[in-house]
């Protein structure tokens, strides 16, 4: 991979990572379409974070209010929101992980994403919202749950959160806040499964190194393009959920969701 496929790759993932629109389906995709076959394990790593940094810088105040008052109810509403996916990361690694290599189901993923967002701004409209203050946990686990199904590939984890807090009536500025303050744990949870197969030698393929062959100079232009283009893609997202709404990347998601499936079953030019 040269350090142009790299830089483009990050930029890729700084954007979608954060707009509703599925990173890990987007990367599967673009792949598919250079045809980068190599093994990128430490790649994807240091795009994840990229990612982290990006999401930190943007929210720092948030993040310091956190750290320096644990004992609060966001802490706790971010734990309970956590839970959901790790206990599905660690049921369905092993299929997930061939879900991602293949892209079989990406198609598919894509209208459940689109589907999320149309459902997340019908359900929006419906009674009264509800401020920071009147959270609870029940409305954590729902977003909880929701990010869980978005490690499927092509089912946008930051579109299934907003989806989850704007289902449960929450302040759009605080359910674009909350959605990417559990990022974090997210994407540094990535990062750390990740690094466990670094240390342990899995490389998705018998004798080749978890780089895949990706030289430095690529490996570090990708990850800075992934931070840069992801400040960016956090506070132009936190604009958008404040003062417009998600149709646009619902009809995007919904109209790529619908040529992947034709792809795959009719035109086989990527798949």
């Amino acid at each position: 991979m040269g350090i142009i496929h790299a830089v483009l790759l990050g930029i890729i993932q700084g954007l979608t990572e954060f707009l509703p629109v599925s990173s890990s389906g987007h990367l599967v995709l673009f792949q598919k379409l250079f045809d980068i076959s190599e093994p990128t394990l430490l790649f994807d790593t240091m795009l994840h974070v990229g990612t982290l940094a990006a999401v930190v810088v943007v929210l720092w105040k948030d993040i310091w209010a956190i750290l320096r008052k644990l004992n609060q109810p966001l802490t706790l509403y971010l734990i309970i929101a956590t839970i959901p996916t790790v206990i599905a990361a660690l049921l369905f690694r092993k299929p997930l992980e061939r879900a991602f290599e293949t892209g079989r189901f990406l198609g598919p993923a894509f209208l459940v994403t689109s589907a999320l967002l149309i459902g997340a701004e019908l359900l929006a409209r419906r009674g009264a919202v509800k401020g920071a203050a009147a959270v609870g946990w029940l409305d954590a686990l729902v977003i909880g749950v929701m990010q869980a199904v978005a490690i499927i590939p092509g089912v946008s984890r930051s579109g299934a959160t907003l989806s989850g807090a704007l289902s449960r009536r929450l302040d759009r500025d605080f359910a674009a806040r909350f959605s990417f303050l559990l990022s974090i744990p997210a994407i540094l949870g990535a990062v750390v499964f990740q690094l466990k197969d670094l240390a342990k030698g899995d490389a998705p393929e018998a004798g080749v190194t978890a780089a895949g062959g990706i030289g430095a100079a690529a490996m570090l232009a990708g990850t800075i393009s992934a931070a840069i283009v992801g400040f960016f893609a956090v506070r132009l997202m936190l604009k958008i959920v404040r003062e417009k709404s998600l149709w646009g990347f619902a009809i995007y998601t919904g109209v790529l969701g619908l040529l992947v499936l034709l792809d795959q079953f009719a035109l086989k030019l990527v798949f």
